[in-house]
């Protein structure tokens, strides 16, 4: 089953664009699907960062 994309205007400026074309190109991928690819790898890195490991203790609690 296909998932359905959501398509939306990206202002940016035409010196990040031109550089996006370029690692598109070396990536063998289009600019959208690089765009696509990196905001997939971001938003997994941030989800890997803001899970609690087994060593991480909770923060003491004030009686205060």
């Amino acid at each position: 089953m296909a998932t359905e994309k959501k398509a939306f205007v990206l202002r940016i400026q035409p010196e990040t664009l031109k550089e996006l074309e370029r690692w598109a190109q070396e990536d063998f991928r289009s600019v959208n699907g690089q765009i696509e690819y990196l905001l997939n790898d971001a938003l997994r890195k941030r989800k890997k960062q803001s899970q609690p490991t087994a060593n991480d203790e909770p923060a003491p609690q004030s009686d205060t």
